[in-house]
């Protein structure tokens, strides 16, 4: 740290209680009172360096007729602490001057009218030279914003404040290794960098040194941090780098941001220093509004969490809009585990906040209007169907991640018997057909919500079906669909229907496939005997397939005839899935 020394003669000045007394010899014609304090001292040091002293000595001796002269200056900047160093300057006293207390004494001669006209190298001067040299110095610089704290309104009148702010946002957008300028500890712990500065992802990981600031300017106040934010852009700042800073600041205060399995020292130590929870409401709303417009410069994740404390501190709308927005224009990059959140209302119907989720998810479709809209394929090929559990060519487009991530939500509250039937239908069906590659996702969480709610009369039964493309179901689903007691009878007839559809396309195939082979000429005898054999194999499995496919659509309209219109629905789906020679479902 920097330090100017001045002054050369040794201590004068002796302290007893709340007094200050100066020991030159001579008896003490002048008291100064500051705050507490009471300053003993000699009219001619003072009067000859301030102009403020000379005027109210003069003001004094003029209208009293005693030899001493008191003096009050409670609204000195800096306090009694501040004016004992401006009386050891003005006897000439040895004193060291420094970043931590450079702005009050720069202040207080402010105030004291301590200008060159009351001598050469007065007060004024010399801390204005201190003070370039520490705006040199990043260190200093950060010491010297926080000690204006202090002196708020005087700093800003004579502009160190936003010199101190451009100084340090000039430094902050520059490479400190150029510089040789110092920095904390934490610009050398790379490891979990990703996690802790809220903005990496690991497609665009950005080498720690950037991140060298952080920690440092999240000391300071609100208001200042906020200034700094808004100084570092404009000087060039990325969005990145902005966004960064903000979440390392937030988390600093805010111990609700914590992620799960962060380790990082300052969140224990953050949580017994943290504000009230007034405070830290005002602190996330100024930090939600600073945050930078660009998308995915925060992991969405974080956002869910600062979503989450948000609701939690009561928050405004219009606070908890804004973050909604945000997340739902990054939906793609969320997870289950970040979207259960937690219901928070005055009155809780639900265990997990679905109203909420549902207006993220309403954002995001907003967002995703710009998509094309590929067409829905009426029957899933087998060969599809493989790309999509196997992960294979079948593209995922951020529709197609947000719709598998809404699948899994709906599943995770299906089981909520409190969960009314509208609100999971709405939240289902805001996902676009073409978006849903497999419908398995939506057809589990059907089947765990018909579990969890056993009430539902036939109607609302086919309704919540309705949900799900039987045309859409892999083999796997289909097989589970076709003996499920839970389904509506119409619903089973239909997965039994397209199985069968499905089965004689792939029949259909086969046949082609072999008819261009025997069309085949060429020195393939080997390989097309080889093939042959597979085909007739392939074939009279999946005609044998066919037929009891057939044989069972036939054996349930039959059953069905018989049993007439006084049995329900249910009851024929309960007696026909018992067996698997039985009908599984109602008329195709």
């Amino acid at each position: 740290m920097a330090c100017m020394k001045l002054g050369s003669k040794s201590e004068a000045f002796v302290r007893d209680g709340q007094t200050w007394v100066c020991t030159a010899g001579l008896p003490s014609d002048v008291v100064v009172e500051v705050g507490e304090m009471s300053f003993h001292l000699h009219k001619f040091p003072l009067l000859s360096r301030s102009g403020l002293l000379e005027k109210l000595i003069a003001d004094f001796s003029s209208g009293e007729d005693c030899q001493i002269c008191n003096l009050q200056l409670h609204d000195i900047p800096g306090g009694a602490k501040t004016f004992e160093l401006v009386a050891k300057f003005c006897y000439g006293v040895k004193l060291e001057v420094s970043a931590l207390n450079v702005v009050s004494l720069r202040c207080a001669a402010e105030h004291l009218q301590m200008t060159e006209a009351y001598g050469d190298g007065n007060l004024i001067k010399q801390t204005e030279d201190f003070l370039d040299e520490v705006f040199g110095n990043w260190g200093d610089s950060i010491r010297a914003l926080e000690t204006c704290e202090e002196v708020l309104p005087h700093a800003e009148e004579v502009h160190i404040v936003s010199r101190c702010i451009d100084s340090i946002a000039i430094k902050a957008c520059s490479d400190p290794s150029l510089f040789g300028w110092p920095v904390s500890n934490s610009a050398h712990k790379s490891e979990g960098a990703e996690f802790w500065n809220g903005i990496c992802t690991e497609s665009k990981m950005r080498h720690v040194i950037e991140d060298w600031w952080y920690e440092d300017v999240s000391f300071l106040s609100l208001p200042l941090y906020k200034r700094l934010i808004v100084a570092v852009e404009s000087k060039g700042m990325n969005p990145e780098g902005v966004a960064g800073s903000l979440m390392f600041y937030a988390k600093r205060y805010l111990p609700g941001l914590s992620f799960k399995d962060n380790t990082n020292h300052h969140n224990s130590a953050s949580t017994s220093l943290a504000p009230s929870e007034a405070d830290q409401r005002v602190l996330l709303e100024e930090i939600v509004g600073l945050l930078p417009n660009k998308k995915e410069v925060i992991l969405t994740n974080f956002l869910l969490r600062l979503l989450q404390t948000a609701m939690s501190l009561h928050a405004s709308p219009s606070c908890r809009e804004n973050l909604e927005k945000r997340i739902g224009a990054q939906l793609d990059h969320a997870t289950l585990d970040d979207l259960l959140i937690p219901n928070m209302g005055y009155t809780v119907e639900t265990l997990y906040d679905i109203d909420c989720v549902q207006r993220i998810l309403d954002h995001f479709m907003s967002v995703d209007q710009a998509a094309d809209e590929p067409p829905s394929p009426c029957i899933v090929e087998e060969d599809e169907e493989r790309q999509v559990v196997d992960g294979g060519s079948a593209p995922l487009t951020p529709v197609t991640m947000v719709a598998k991530l809404v699948d899994g939500y709906l599943a995770e509250v299906a089981p909520d018997v409190n969960l009314k039937l509208p609100k999971f239908q709405s939240l289902a069906a805001v996902i676009p057909d073409f978006a849903r590659p497999l419908d398995d996702g939506v057809y589990r969480a059907i089947d765990i919500y018909l579990k969890a709610h056993p009430w539902l009369t036939d109607l609302e039964r086919e309704q919540l079906c309705r949900l799900m493309n039987c045309q859409k179901l892999s083999l796997e689903a289909c097989t589970h669909a076709a003996q499920n007691e839970r389904l509506p009878l119409r619903v089973i007839v239909q997965v039994l229907f397209f199985e069968q559809l499905r089965l004689r396309t792939q029949v259909t195939g086969w046949f082609f496939v072999k008819d261009n082979i025997e069309n085949s000429r060429g020195n393939l005898a080997l390989t097309k005997n080889d093939i042959q054999t597979d085909l007739a194999d392939t074939e009279k499995t999946v005609e044998t397939r066919v037929a009891e496919l057939e044989k069972e659509c036939s054996s349930m309209k039959q059953e069905i005839g018989k049993m007439g219109k006084s049995k329900s629905g249910w009851n024929i789906c309960r007696r026909l899935g018992l067996k698997r020679s039985q009908p599984k479902s109602v008329d195709c």
